[in-house]
């Protein structure tokens, strides 16, 4: 496993240890995603708006496990309570439940949208609000039971006046071929399996989207004469665009924490030690998980950017306080 607590030396010579404070600023952003989608105003079915306040919170979780329970305390707040062996391997657990919940609530959103495009027989049953809250809920509890093996990959750093300090991955997780085993299971899942699912489905959708809108031209232009705006094809317009916006970041930021592990296991050499922070193989893991936690934080910006009334709402919430003060001062 490539995610493990480095030594308390090791993170005052990183080099990118200022990186997770940038992070934690993405809390205010997920958490204004999470408000503003909860409070139905955005246009969004029932069912869009539960898959995607789930993969809100999810990536909050990753920001709140990754960064502040993880990489923060390792540089600021070194040999505390959560630098103990069986707490940070928790605590890397917990990283990897909330990361993997974030990738599979990405899948099932872009199959959502695949059934409401291309399936529409079965849409009625699936595109529902019980059936993406009965989705969300196995993805997570199937996300708890993958990542429990992974508690027992870790072992104590330095051991003092018998305490287990710090986490390093087991020499036997490289040698032994039931950890390799798991290590490839882990990856496949996580994230090779999305990353073609997202493909095929979105391929999928796009041969669907273009066959339906050349077939509606055609219609549209046989019984008026011109080609006029068509509403139907706007409403898909902005669907696919929000789709491949959060399905193709997804692709690009975990594409260099994949190409890391492959190179791992192909070349068969061990992930970073934590000795030479010059190391190329450092640099391309630590620029994975940089992309990788990024990618918890640029879902916000994704609907800022694609959904209108989501900015509205955004604008509103920032207006607010700000109406308060003014009142305040005025009175």
């Amino acid at each position: 496993m490539s995610l493990r607590i480095l030594s308390t030396d090791d993170f005052a010579q990183n080099p990118f240890s200022h990186f997770p404070l940038f992070l934690s600023l993405c809390l205010t952003a997920n958490l204004a995603v999470i408000v503003i989608l909860s409070r139905g105003r955005c246009g969004l079915s029932r069912c869009i708006t539960r898959y995607l306040v789930s993969m809100a919170v999810t990536d909050l979780l990753v920001i709140l496990t990754a960064v502040i329970l993880n990489r923060i305390p390792g540089i600021y707040f070194r040999g505390s309570f959560l630098s103990i062996t069986p707490v940070c391997s928790l605590s890397i657990v917990l990283i990897y439940i909330a990361r993997v919940s974030s990738v599979w609530f990405t899948v099932t959103f872009t199959f959502d949208r695949f059934v409401a495009i291309c399936c529409q027989k079965l849409k009625t049953k699936y595109c529902t609000e019980k059936t993406a809250a009965v989705v969300i809920g196995t993805v997570c509890a199937l996300s708890c039971l993958k990542n429990i093996p992974s508690y027992f990959i870790y072992e104590p750093l330095y051991t003092i006046n018998n305490v287990p300090w710090f986490c390093k991955v087991k020499l036997e997780f490289y040698s032994s071929p039931l950890w390799a085993a798991f290590d490839w299971f882990h990856r496949i899942l996580t994230p090779c399996l999305p990353f073609l699912l997202i493909l095929l489905l979105n391929a999928l959708t796009v041969r669907y989207i273009l066959a339906a809108n050349r077939a509606r031209r055609r219609l549209r232009a046989h019984s008026n004469g011109e080609n006029q705006s068509d509403p139907e094809m706007e409403s898909r317009r902005r669907s696919i665009i929000l789709l491949f916006a959060i399905s193709g970041s997804f692709i690009l930021l975990w594409l260099l924490f994949l190409i890391t592990f492959l190179y791992v296991r192909i070349a068969n050499v061990s992930y970073f030690s934590g000795c030479n922070f010059g190391d190329s193989l450092f640099i391309l893991e630590e620029s994975g998980f940089m992309l990788q936690l990024l990618s918890s934080c640029i879902n916000p910006f994704i609907y800022a950017g694609t959904q209108s009334k989501f900015r509205e709402e955004l604008k509103t919430g920032v207006k607010y306080p700000l109406r308060l003060i003014v009142q305040l001062f005025q009175q």
